[in-house]
């Protein structure tokens, strides 16, 4: 059977990262997984997974979660040194 450790690990992104997009879509990790691994192969994927992940540090500052903004800023500098396609103005 299939797990979704397995899943994740057959996309290019983190369990972190994967957390982030499911946090932002209000979806299962399980569709999440699909949903980045989906996003990372688009022209401007990267992007949008580095613009979510950046939305969900701001609404964790505005929650007033300091610990869970710093966790996904974390995730944020690791998913930009991992993807720098995902830089705004990188080239396609």
């Amino acid at each position: 059977m299939i797990t979704l450790d397995d899943i994740e690990d057959m996309t290019c992104l983190t369990r972190e990262e994967i957390a982030a997009i499911a946090e932002h879509e209000g979806i299962p990790e399980l569709n999440a997984s699909a949903l980045g691994d989906y996003l990372m192969h688009l022209p401007k994927g990267p992007q949008h997974v580095q613009q979510m992940i950046c939305e969900d540090i701001r609404a964790a500052l505005h929650a007033d979660n300091l610990p869970h903004a710093r966790e996904l800023f974390a995730v944020l500098r690791q998913f930009m040194t991992d993807h720098p396609e995902a830089a705004r103005g990188a080239e396609d």
